[in-house]
């Protein structure tokens, strides 16, 4: 198989895109849900994302934390 580095490329960033929508949206309503419903203990929020490939053994974290109010 040879790789066609252009449209593998465009295929990826179309996915990474999707996931970058698709995750704020559900960040923001999971917030706004927290938020209206005092579950909300601190300003910031802890997040991880887990990216796997089963075909090539991928399996990845990303953490992070996510500000949610700013009281400085």
């Amino acid at each position: 198989m040879n790789l066609d580095h252009e449209k593998f490329n465009i295929s990826m960033r179309k996915f990474l895109k999707k996931v970058g929508v698709t995750s704020q949206q559900k960040i923001e309503e999971a917030v706004r849900i927290g938020i209206e419903n005092n579950l909300m203990k601190t300003n910031q929020i802890e997040v991880k994302v887990k990216l796997e490939i089963k075909e090539l053994d991928l399996n990845h974290e990303i953490s992070g934390e996510i500000l949610i109010e700013d009281n400085s």
